[in-house]
């Protein structure tokens, strides 16, 4: 399925448009860092304490031995976690090679793992992106796709928001003639807590250019990603 974001209510029969395409983002979603340097932000001391608030919260004593360093240990781990605020997908594409010798066929890296975050409930979604495009004469390394993954998934995230932001990212800074990518994830949301259904999988896509318009290049993509598998 193509991760567009829908309004939930539907359109009146004379609102409908007859060739509807997935919306564009904003460029300042999926090409600068998140964070501005001179972003005010709370000091560590204030997030520490923040977290102690959340123990006690949950009925915890904070004072006791084996909590007394967790507020600085969640404070660094959320550190880690969401580094990508910071970091800038625009550079993570910036240098490309030129040597591909005439090759116009898509370039495909799949497997790609991942652990991201649900903006929703704050608890982890992890698994794989599979991401191909079809470059016009300079290609990217191909360890950076594997980067800005990490970059758009070590933020708050949906699903659905991370693969549209990959494929934009791709498409706007190489200028590709097309772009597909398919994340494919279990949400410890669901799987854990609520419905509590461990194993079920999420798959999303999102496909540009000639992914798009060309039917026999996603069944070619897909077809790839799935028939390689395991």
């Amino acid at each position: 399925m193509d991760a567009t974001i829908k309004s939930i209510r539907p359109n009146k029969p004379s609102d409908r448009q007859p060739d509807s395409r997935p919306a564009e983002l904003d460029p300042s979603e999926f090409l600068a860092a998140a964070v501005r340097a001179d972003q005010p932000r709370p000091a560590r001391a204030e997030a520490e304490q923040a977290v102690k608030t959340l123990l006690a919260y949950i009925g915890e004593n904070t004072n006791r031995e084996g909590l007394l360093d967790t507020p600085r240990r969640v404070v660094e781990a959320f550190d880690e976690l969401y580094q990508g605020y910071h970091q800038c997908p625009a550079e993570v594409l910036d240098r490309t090679f030129g040597e591909t010798a005439g090759y116009d066929d898509f370039v495909l890296v799949r497997d790609i793992e991942f652990t991201s975050q649900c903006e929703h409930h704050m608890m982890p979604f992890y698994g794989k992106a599979h991401i191909a495009y079809t470059p016009v004469e300079r290609v990217v390394g191909l360890s950076k796709l594997a980067r800005l993954t990490d970059i758009f998934a070590r933020r708050l995230q949906t699903q659905e928001h991370m693969t549209a932001q990959i494929a934009a990212a791709i498409d706007e800074s190489l200028k590709p003639r097309g772009v597909a990518v398919l994340i494919e994830a279990e949400h410890t949301c669901m799987s854990v807590r609520g419905v509590a259904k461990h194993g079920a999988s999420t798959f999303t896509s999102r496909f540009t250019g000639m992914f798009r318009d060309n039917p026999a290049e996603q069944a070619r993509f897909l077809s790839l990603v799935r028939g390689l598998q395991r």
